[in-house]
């Protein structure tokens, strides 16, 4: 079988890859575990001086992967560079903390010693998506390989040439063969794959269908399982709030990537005081940004990642439209590229509302007060962040029980950072990646007694 990657701004080929055979897929999956023996026995100084050395080339080849993140789904190219650099800042943390993080922990208890170590599994299977095809693949990567893991990576065929750099980011770092391995498989060999007894647990980003289907098959083989699934993340703004700075906030955190990221803000819920400025002044910025090629530096806002993608975006538009929202901006599709789309009186049981909505599409809610605006916010099946903005930072902080999702920001985007714990509840999946949390996820934790 053949995949074809192809740009979606011009509808040209950027690559053809073919799949392997059911025999190298048992090759290299019999290969992981052979590798996994050996390189679990690497120490840890050496592992974290090769993830050191990923990070770097990364850096120095900033360029080549950021143009074929650009050319394969569209993000602007100044967006690719700078998730190129956020994967070697991963690289870069995961590398100078793993031996605090996978230090022994002495327990306290009756015997002469008792701890928890903390050793690798083997093989972990990554399914990951297209939207950051590079950052999504190393969040999972640097933490996982460091522990003591070997990877296998089945990624979204319409990225298979990002897929073949990041292994090539490995094999240039100078990483053992077979550590980590790029499979172009079709996503009917999966059950194959969790299957086979070297792979011990899986990753995956996507959608909930997708994450549904693996959750059951790892299920069925008691295989472990993180989900980073869907969101409809909420960008609540009080009226005490600085509404220019929440404005430009607002914008980056919907616009960024064309919008087709699991936590950008969806749904804008407004106190009804501030409802008609907030919006007049996102409308505006909003107008501003530019749309054209991403390969082009000034370039904002880009094609999204393919024509189905725009084809859904654009009927939940025209379906919420039917429902009663208001069209302020936007609206029209043109194959791959859908305008930056405002809808203003959205309410529960409008498809702006009720759906995640994957593309540069900006709901807007009116909410009676900050009761009601928490509320709005948690009348949905998602939970994987909400941003609150206000200058009454303190008030803030005390309504945060109140937030089910895995995530709260205030006066600032919901984002992912290397430092801090990420991942969702309800329908947005769950586990958590990043921090200690996301290294202790692939490891087993093992109680040591020992009594003389």
């Amino acid at each position: 079988m053949e995949f074809k990657s192809i740009n979606p701004y011009n509808g040209q080929e950027v690559g053809t890859y073919t799949s392997i055979t059911e025999q190298e897929l048992e090759e290299k999956l019999h290969k992981s575990k052979i590798a996994h023996k050996a390189w679990k026995q690497v120490p840890l100084a050496e592992r974290c001086r090769l993830l050191k050395k990923a990070g770097a080339v990364l850096r120095d080849n900033v360029e080549e992967y950021a143009k074929m993140i650009s050319l394969e789904m569209g993000k602007p190219l100044s967006e690719a560079k700078g998730e190129v650099n956020k994967c070697a800042w991963v690289c870069d943390y995961y590398a100078d903390n793993a031996t605090a993080f996978l230090a022994d922990e002495t327990i306290g208890t009756d015997a002469e010693k008792s701890f928890v170590r903390h050793d690798s599994i083997g093989a972990v299977l990554a399914i990951m998506p297209w939207n950051f095809p590079f950052w999504q693949v190393f969040r999972y990567a640097a933490p996982t390989l460091t522990a003591g893991n070997t990877g296998l990576l089945k990624h979204a065929p319409n990225v298979f040439g990002c897929a073949q750099q990041i292994e090539d980011v490995f094999t240039r770092a100078g990483y053992p063969e077979y550590v980590f391995q790029n499979l172009i498989v079709h996503h009917d060999q999966t059950e194959k794959i969790i299957v086979h007894d070297a792979v011990k647990a899986v990753t995956l980003t996507g959608s909930e269908r997708a994450g549904s289907a693996v959750a059951e098959l790892a299920g069925r083989y008691i295989k472990k399982t993180v989900l980073e699934l869907g969101g409809n993340n909420a960008f609540i703004v009080w009226d005490d709030a600085d509404i220019d700075q929440s404005v430009k906030i607002a914008v980056t955190a919907r616009m960024m990537n064309c919008g087709q990221s699991c936590i950008a803000a969806k749904r804008f819920i407004l106190m009804d005081g501030i409802y008609d400025e907030f919006v007049q002044k996102f409308t505006e910025a909003v107008k501003q940004l530019k749309s054209g090629d991403p390969m082009e530096d000034n370039t904002t806002i880009g094609p999204l990642a393919r024509l189905d993608l725009a084809d859904q975006l654009n009927t939940q538009v025209k379906e919420s439209v039917s429902q009663g929202a208001k069209l302020l901006l936007g609206g029209n599709q043109n194959g791959c590229y859908h305008e930056p789309t405002i809808l203003g009186e959205v309410v529960p049981g409008m498809a702006a509302f009720d759906q995640e909505t994957f593309g540069p599409l900006a709901a807007m809610i009116r909410a009676r007060d900050i009761d009601h605006a928490f509320e709005l916010s948690e009348n949905s099946k998602y939970g994987l962040g909400v941003t609150v903005c206000t200058k009454n930072t303190e008030m803030a902080l005390e309504h945060a029980h109140k937030v089910s999702d895995g995530a709260y920001f205030i006066n600032e985007l919901v984002k992912s950072d290397p430092r801090l714990p990420f991942g969702g509840t309800k329908n947005s999946g769950y586990g958590r990646e990043l921090s200690k949390d996301g290294m202790m996820e692939f490891v087993n934790r093992k109680t040591v007694y020992v009594k003389h």
